[in-house]
């Protein structure tokens, strides 16, 4: 899929915070610098009823946000050094905990992270809009896109 507009970004958004699944979904975000990772999740957390400005989580590696019923962790592994910040930060216990969990530059913390239930590729286009590819790698993800 192809969004050439933040409006089509925030409608995407909208739709998959609107699967009930989503509640229990670990998600990677995949892409340069600019794609657009963190504010699909900015749009993501507002359809969700998030409140307010959204921080991105590269500097604190996470940011957590709780809603009645629902709590969310944004994960921004971009500084992401050494695996033994893993267990100190007790992100282990965060992705065995319920509730949804977004995960930016995923690759940074590789072969310490769960399977994803889905990934989201974002690739700029020459014309900036975004090539979205998205893969389903669950029965939980596969709900997520039906």
């Amino acid at each position: 899929m192809n969004w050439r507009t933040e409006d089509q970004t925030r409608a995407f958004a909208a739709q998959l915070a609107a699967r009930p699944a989503l509640r229990r979904a670990f998600i990677e975000l995949h892409g340069d610098l600019g794609a657009g990772k963190t504010t699909f999740v900015r749009h993501l957390l507002h359809a969700l009823g998030v409140q307010g400005r959204i921080k991105s989580p590269t500097y604190a590696v996470v940011e957590p946000h709780e809603l009645p019923g629902l709590a969310i962790w944004h994960f921004d592994f971009f500084r992401f050094k050494d695996p033994s910040e893993w267990e100190d930060a007790g992100f282990r216990d965060l992705f065995a905990a319920e509730g949804l969990k977004l995960a930016e530059w995923p690759e940074k913390a590789a072969g310490l992270l769960p399977r994803a239930d889905l990934v989201l590729r974002i690739e700029v286009l020459p014309d900036e809009s975004r090539r979205v590819t998205l893969q389903a790698q669950t029965p939980l993800g596969r709900e997520l896109l039906a």
